[in-house]
């Protein structure tokens, strides 16, 4: 039986652009940038020189962190250089760059591990980490460190294909077109916690990839279920996914594992198994490109480094001169001031909108209607949340609980004052952070 989760809305998902369009194959640019920090946790650091020659699959940047991840070329070539280059989150940071030889030749590394029945849990773990794989839902955490800290305390694993933020469908088109790369992930997710039974959640508004999926599935075989969600935003986050799933609630300041859950992205397992079964790193992700702005908006299969303008002249360029570009969802995306920066990990969109989107107002207005507090996920109270964030009364935002907000958007998308209300929020967030260090 589903459970539902309170709050949430329901907006025009706009996935009709791109939800029929199957994954292009983009070609790699002549250079390809790779940010040192394209994880949640420390940076990794360079283990290539300027002048290097490297090759596909070759890992360039590791660090002894506990929370990291490595970073592999996308392309064999020549390093060209190592610098502070315009990250996607707005920022400048040490990247590698790499000028493309287009030969893709192949690191020695780069081989098969066989399959997840051959392999041990810790084998598989060890692979997954080895590979550079991270939450490819947008959350960017290793993926190896996730499985460590859920070792001996998971039950249940939930991969998740909700993929409830408007216009997204490349989760969409990977379940479509490589459900067995899901399927093998999910199995070899299974080896790693040692569980007999999964769950591949998915909204309803995704019914082919759910006939999809079952359809490769052996009838007598009920260790993978596939479960059909109610379609509503934030379906996908992962603890109102939880909550839909299993009925558990996660208590505040707590991760899934204190449920004895663990969540991973259909991208994140089709991922898992590549790296299993041909040994090939974290190199490429599906991205779709789309908005009002974008003259053909597509689903593309890119490597990791690519300049984010490169996927627009790929979508056939922009229409009109964009009002907002987003690196993700509408609802939760980062906006993009320069489109020399790359395509990295957390890149499962980039948007471009037109004038009309732009619903903002020059004097935003709170008029205590109450809908952010009907519509918060998290229980929350987002009307006094951002009265204290604007009097920087940051302890009061503390007391009510403004770090388990998880910026999903559905206060600021229901309030008819335009109050920026997530803005607010992550900034506080982030100065109570700060405060904390």
């Amino acid at each position: 039986m589903l459970h539902g989760f309170r709050g949430g809305i329901h907006p025009d998902d706009k996935k009709s652009a791109t939800e029929q369009k199957p994954i292009e194959v983009l070609a790699a640019p002549e250079r390809i940038i790779l940010p040192l920090n394209m994880h949640i946790g420390a940076p990794c650091q360079p283990l290539v020189a300027v002048g290097d020659t490297v090759k596909l699959g070759q890992k360039i940047a590791d660090t002894q962190a506990p929370v990291s991840s490595p970073v592999h070329a996308s392309v064999s070539g020549r390093v060209a250089a190592i610098e502070s280059y315009p990250h996607p989150n707005g920022s400048k940071s040490p990247a590698i760059l790499i000028d493309n030889d287009f030969q893709d030749t192949l690191h020695e590394s780069v081989r098969p591990h066989g399959s997840a029945e051959s392999l041990s849990g810790a084998e598989i773990s060890s692979i997954i980490h080895e590979a550079g794989i991270v939450g490819l839902g947008g959350a960017t955490f290793p993926t190896h460190v996730k499985i460590s800290s859920g070792l001996s305390k998971v039950d249940t694993l939930i991969i998740n294909g909700a993929e409830c933020e408007p216009y997204i469908t490349s989760d969409f088109r990977i379940m479509m077109e490589y459900p067995e790369e899901i399927i093998g992930g999910t199995r070899a997710l299974m080896k790693v916690f040692s569980l007999q039974k999964a769950v591949i959640a998915i909204e309803s508004n995704k019914l082919p990839a759910i006939a999809r999926l079952r359809a490769i599935l052996p009838r007598q075989d009920d260790s993978i279920r596939i479960v059909t969600l109610h379609t509503r935003y934030p379906q996908g986050a992962e603890k109102q996914l939880i909550r839909s799933v299993t009925g558990r609630e996660v208590p505040p300041g707590e991760l899934p594992a204190a449920v004895g859950c663990a969540v991973f992205s259909v991208a994140t397992a089709s991922a898992i198994h590549r790296a299993i079964t041909t040994g090939m790193p974290l190199v490429r992700r599906v991205v779709t490109v789309s908005g009002s702005a974008v003259s053909n908006p597509k689903n593309l299969q890119v490597r990791i480094g690519t300049p984010l303008a490169a996927l627009f002249d790929a979508a056939g360029g922009l229409r009109e001169q964009p009002e907002k570009v987003l690196m993700g969802g509408p609802m939760m995306g980062v906006a993009q001031p320069d489109l020399t920066a790359p395509v990295i990990k957390a890149t499962n969109a980039l948007l471009a909108f037109g004038k009309k989107e732009q619903a903002v107002s020059a004097h935003p207005t709170c008029i205590r209607c109450g809908k952010c507090v009907s519509v918060c996920p998290m229980n929350l109270m987002p009307i006094y949340m951002y009265m204290y964030a604007q009097k920087n009364q940051l302890d009061e935002c503390r007391k009510l609980n403004v770090a388990d907000c998880i910026e999903c958007g559905s206060c600021s998308y229901t309030c008819p004052g335009r109050l920026y209300l997530v803005q607010s929020f992550r900034t506080v967030k982030q100065q109570l952070a700060a405060a904390k260090k």
